[in-house]
């Protein structure tokens, strides 16, 4: 019995949807403007650990889209999930924290981005999928990089 109860353990406890925000600066005249507008994205990942074998992930996407240099709409939307993840030796926690819990997190934020540029009335801007395992490699060989510097 109490080898199962070291057994390591992953759960999803819920996902939810933390943070939003839609702005629309320029209109009405915005939406006079003619010309193709320009959309840039950010994406941040956020972990912290809520309570022993409890963490919290968020993927936040900014997406602000301009048209001839005039913001048409910035919107910011923050995802979470909260994970138990329990009897996982600490070399294998990082990238469960950094690329399996952003990976179900994710479609989410997708949706719920897509959804609310809907809701402006403009096209639904869809998020590009993300390979979170190359984003943390590539945040491992940066910090490498920077401690033989």
């Amino acid at each position: 019995m109490s080898d199962q109860a070291n057994q390591p353990s992953f759960s999803i406890q819920r996902i939810y949807l933390k943070d939003l925000s839609l702005e629309l600066p320029n209109a009405p005249q915005i939406l006079l403007e003619q010309g193709q507008p320009q959309v840039d994205v950010q994406l941040n990942l956020h972990a912290e650990p809520v309570q022993e074998g409890l963490y919290e992930v968020s993927v936040t996407a900014t997406v602000t889209t301009k048209v001839n240099d005039k913001t048409l709409f910035l919107v910011e939307a923050k995802q979470a999930g909260l994970f138990e993840i329990r009897n996982v030796p600490e070399e294998q926690m990082q990238p469960i924290i950094a690329i399996a819990c952003p990976q179900i997190v994710y479609p989410y934020l997708r949706a719920t981005v897509a959804d609310v540029i809907n809701r402006t009335g403009f096209p639904p801007v869809h998020l590009t999928e993300v390979n979170f395992q190359a984003m943390y490699e590539s945040q491992l060989q940066q910090a490498a990089a920077a401690g033989h510097a």
